[in-house]
């Protein structure tokens, strides 16, 4: 197992890693609109969509993958009324390669997030 850790992507900002690597899988903690600095992204869902999967970048080239050796993302999304705007941007990143997904509604997410993706993927 090796830990997977950058600062192109904010640090983690509790008791775990930005991802973990196990055998050729790469496992990524969820990615909120942090900057690297760490300072949360103001804006539309949109704008903090763009931001999370800069960071999701950034992790995900640490690890030794990319967006085209992603096999599954898990979106979560603070409301269902901002799905076709997250699904919008999301396309922008997955438009070839498309990776099996889950989304799901939650209550609340870290920092009051509008939107937060993990994703597990192959190692080249």
């Amino acid at each position: 197992m090796k830990t997977v850790q950058t600062n192109q992507a904010p640090a983690a900002i509790g008791p775990y890693s930005q991802g973990i690597i196990v055998n050729n899988l790469f496992f990524s903690s969820g990615q909120i609109p942090l900057t690297p600095a760490g300072e949360m992204v103001q804006g539309d869902v949109k704008e903090q969509t763009h931001q999370v999967f800069k960071n999701l970048q950034a992790v995900l080239q640490e690890a030794g993958a990319s967006f085209e050796t992603v096999v599954k993302a898990t979106v979560f999304i603070k409301s269902m009324d901002d799905f076709a705007a997250v699904n919008e941007v999301y396309g922008e990143y997955f438009s070839q390669h498309k990776p099996a997904r889950s989304c799901v509604e939650v209550a609340r997410l870290p920092k009051d997030a509008l939107v937060e993706i993990e994703v597990i993927a192959l190692v080249k």
